[in-house]
Protein backbone atom coordinates (compact mmCIF):
# COMPACT_ATOMS: atom_id res chain seq x y z
CA UNK A 1 0.00 0.00 0.00
CA UNK A 2 2.79 2.11 0.94
CA UNK A 3 4.04 1.47 -2.76
CA UNK A 4 1.50 2.50 -4.33
CA UNK A 5 0.84 5.88 -1.97
CA UNK A 6 4.63 6.77 -3.78
CA UNK A 7 3.68 5.58 -6.97
CA UNK A 8 0.24 8.23 -7.01
CA UNK A 9 2.23 10.61 -5.01
CA UNK A 10 5.26 11.13 -8.22
CA UNK A 11 2.28 10.81 -10.57
CA UNK A 12 1.12 14.24 -8.85
CA UNK A 13 4.38 15.75 -9.17
CA UNK A 14 4.71 14.74 -12.86
CA UNK A 15 1.59 15.73 -13.55
CA UNK A 16 2.70 19.39 -11.62
CA UNK A 17 5.27 20.00 -14.05
CA UNK A 18 3.73 19.36 -17.43
CA UNK A 19 0.67 21.58 -16.27
CA UNK A 20 3.75 24.17 -15.95
CA UNK A 21 5.31 23.03 -18.41
CA UNK A 22 1.92 22.93 -20.82
CA UNK A 23 1.15 26.73 -19.65
CA UNK A 24 4.53 28.08 -19.47
CA UNK A 25 4.78 27.18 -23.21
CA UNK A 26 1.57 29.00 -23.97
CA UNK A 27 -0.27 25.67 -25.42
CA UNK A 28 -3.75 26.56 -23.97
CA UNK A 29 -5.72 28.09 -21.06
CA UNK A 30 -5.77 27.04 -17.29
CA UNK A 31 -8.96 25.59 -18.24
CA UNK A 32 -7.63 23.37 -21.26
CA UNK A 33 -4.83 22.15 -18.87
CA UNK A 34 -7.44 21.18 -16.14
CA UNK A 35 -9.00 18.83 -19.05
CA UNK A 36 -6.07 17.91 -20.63
CA UNK A 37 -4.35 16.05 -16.80
CA UNK A 38 -7.59 15.44 -15.61
CA UNK A 39 -7.59 17.69 -12.62
CA UNK A 40 -9.70 20.52 -11.34
CA UNK A 41 -9.53 24.10 -12.42
CA UNK A 42 -8.24 25.22 -9.69
CA UNK A 43 -5.36 22.73 -8.77
CA UNK A 44 -3.81 23.90 -12.20
CA UNK A 45 -4.57 27.52 -10.55
CA UNK A 46 -2.88 26.54 -7.47
CA UNK A 47 -0.50 24.85 -8.93
CA UNK A 48 0.29 27.58 -11.58
CA UNK A 49 0.06 30.71 -9.04
CA UNK A 50 2.67 28.57 -6.65
CA UNK A 51 5.22 27.88 -9.59
CA UNK A 52 5.52 31.50 -10.54
CA UNK A 53 5.61 32.82 -6.89
CA UNK A 54 8.23 30.21 -6.01
CA UNK A 55 9.73 28.35 -8.71
CA UNK A 56 10.11 24.86 -10.11
CA UNK A 57 11.38 23.88 -6.18
CA UNK A 58 7.49 24.47 -5.21
CA UNK A 59 6.43 21.64 -7.62
CA UNK A 60 8.50 19.06 -5.92
CA UNK A 61 6.96 16.55 -3.59
CA UNK A 62 7.07 17.65 0.22
CA UNK A 63 9.12 14.83 2.46
CA UNK A 64 7.19 13.93 5.54
CA UNK A 65 8.16 14.28 8.82
CA UNK A 66 9.64 17.11 10.80
CA UNK A 67 11.13 20.18 9.44
CA UNK A 68 15.14 20.35 9.92
CA UNK A 69 15.07 16.63 11.51
CA UNK A 70 14.75 15.30 14.97
CA UNK A 71 13.64 17.97 17.19
CA UNK A 72 15.87 17.29 20.47
CA UNK A 73 19.38 17.59 20.51
CA UNK A 74 21.57 14.47 20.76
CA UNK A 75 22.60 15.82 24.36
CA UNK A 76 18.75 15.90 25.30
CA UNK A 77 18.10 12.45 24.45
CA UNK A 78 20.66 11.35 26.13
CA UNK A 79 19.34 12.89 29.25
CA UNK A 80 15.42 11.53 28.52
CA UNK A 81 17.24 8.12 27.76
CA UNK A 82 19.14 8.57 31.44
CA UNK A 83 15.66 9.31 32.72
CA UNK A 84 13.78 6.99 31.76
CA UNK A 85 16.48 4.67 32.90
CA UNK A 86 16.65 5.71 36.60
CA UNK A 87 13.56 7.16 37.40
CA UNK A 88 9.38 6.40 37.14
CA UNK A 89 7.15 9.41 36.02
CA UNK A 90 5.75 10.16 38.90
CA UNK A 91 9.32 10.70 40.70
CA UNK A 92 9.79 13.50 37.93
CA UNK A 93 6.50 15.01 38.95
CA UNK A 94 4.08 13.50 35.58
CA UNK A 95 0.49 11.87 36.42
CA UNK A 96 1.78 8.30 34.66
CA UNK A 97 2.70 5.08 36.72
CA UNK A 98 4.84 3.96 34.01
CA UNK A 99 7.25 5.08 30.72
CA UNK A 100 4.59 5.13 27.72
CA UNK A 101 4.57 7.40 24.42
CA UNK A 102 2.62 9.73 26.27
CA UNK A 103 4.62 10.14 29.22
CA UNK A 104 8.02 10.44 27.40
CA UNK A 105 6.26 12.96 25.29
CA UNK A 106 5.40 14.97 28.61
CA UNK A 107 8.47 14.51 30.02
CA UNK A 108 10.23 15.99 26.67
CA UNK A 109 8.06 19.06 26.72
CA UNK A 110 8.31 19.53 30.91
CA UNK A 111 12.24 19.67 30.52
CA UNK A 112 12.84 21.14 26.97
CA UNK A 113 9.83 22.62 26.29
CA UNK A 114 9.66 21.08 22.74
CA UNK A 115 6.34 19.83 21.34
CA UNK A 116 6.45 16.12 19.69
CA UNK A 117 3.86 13.74 18.30
CA UNK A 118 3.08 10.60 20.02
CA UNK A 119 4.12 9.13 16.89
CA UNK A 120 7.89 10.80 17.02
CA UNK A 121 8.20 9.68 20.93
CA UNK A 122 7.33 6.26 19.05
CA UNK A 123 10.16 6.67 16.75
CA UNK A 124 12.71 8.21 18.79
CA UNK A 125 11.82 5.42 21.77
CA UNK A 126 12.63 2.42 19.30
CA UNK A 127 15.78 4.12 18.33
CA UNK A 128 16.89 4.42 21.51
CA UNK A 129 16.12 0.43 21.68
CA UNK A 130 12.87 0.14 23.76
CA UNK A 131 9.75 -1.34 23.00
CA UNK A 132 6.56 -1.90 24.10
CA UNK A 133 6.08 -4.35 26.82
CA UNK A 134 3.21 -5.96 27.92
CA UNK A 135 2.90 -6.36 31.76
CA UNK A 136 3.36 -9.45 33.57
CA UNK A 137 -0.26 -10.99 34.16
CA UNK A 138 1.75 -13.76 36.88
CA UNK A 139 4.38 -13.04 39.40
CA UNK A 140 7.17 -15.42 39.12
CA UNK A 141 7.41 -16.22 43.17
CA UNK A 142 4.13 -17.14 42.98
CA UNK A 143 3.58 -20.59 44.80
CA UNK A 144 0.33 -21.78 43.17
CA UNK A 145 0.00 -24.68 46.12
CA UNK A 146 0.18 -21.93 48.78
CA UNK A 147 -2.15 -19.12 46.55
CA UNK A 148 -4.73 -22.43 46.32
CA UNK A 149 -4.54 -22.68 50.42
CA UNK A 150 -4.66 -19.46 51.36
CA UNK A 151 -7.98 -19.34 49.09
CA UNK A 152 -9.76 -22.26 50.29
CA UNK A 153 -8.81 -21.42 54.60
CA UNK A 154 -7.52 -17.97 54.95
CA UNK A 155 -9.42 -16.01 52.79
CA UNK A 156 -13.36 -17.42 53.88
CA UNK A 157 -12.06 -16.76 57.14
CA UNK A 158 -11.37 -12.86 56.07
CA UNK A 159 -14.60 -12.78 54.13
CA UNK A 160 -16.90 -14.11 57.20
CA UNK A 161 -15.60 -11.50 59.19
CA UNK A 162 -15.45 -8.68 57.48
CA UNK A 163 -19.30 -9.74 56.01
CA UNK A 164 -19.84 -9.85 60.46
CA UNK A 165 -18.21 -6.78 61.37
CA UNK A 166 -19.66 -4.84 57.55
CA UNK A 167 -16.28 -4.23 56.46
CA UNK A 168 -14.91 -3.57 53.22
CA UNK A 169 -11.95 -6.12 51.81
CA UNK A 170 -9.15 -4.11 49.93
CA UNK A 171 -6.56 -6.05 47.80
CA UNK A 172 -2.73 -5.43 47.43
CA UNK A 173 0.80 -5.79 46.83
CA UNK A 174 4.36 -4.56 47.20
CA UNK A 175 3.90 -2.84 43.82
CA UNK A 176 1.50 -0.50 45.86
CA UNK A 177 -1.86 0.73 45.08
CA UNK A 178 -2.56 4.14 43.43
CA UNK A 179 -5.53 5.95 42.02
CA UNK A 180 -3.93 6.28 38.26
CA UNK A 181 -3.21 2.93 37.49
CA UNK A 182 -1.60 2.77 34.09
CA UNK A 183 -2.73 -0.44 32.25
CA UNK A 184 -1.61 -1.77 29.32
CA UNK A 185 1.95 -1.08 27.48
CA UNK A 186 4.94 0.62 28.73
CA UNK A 187 8.35 1.04 27.41
CA UNK A 188 11.17 -0.75 28.39
CA UNK A 189 15.14 -1.93 26.49
CA UNK A 190 14.24 -4.49 24.26
CA UNK A 191 14.01 -7.59 26.02
CA UNK A 192 13.57 -6.35 29.32
CA UNK A 193 10.56 -6.60 31.30
CA UNK A 194 9.21 -3.33 32.57
CA UNK A 195 10.20 -2.61 35.67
Amino acid sequence: MANTKRKNKDAQEETRFRIVDYLKNKRGTQKQAAEIFSVSERSVNKTWNKYKKEGKRSLLNKKRGVKGGKKITGQQAAEVRRLIKDKMPDQLKLAFGLWTRAAVQQLIEQEYGVVLSVKQVGRYLKSWGYTPQKPIRKAFEQKPEQVKQWLEKEYPAIKKRATKEKGTIYFGDETGMRSDHQAGRSYAPKGKTPW
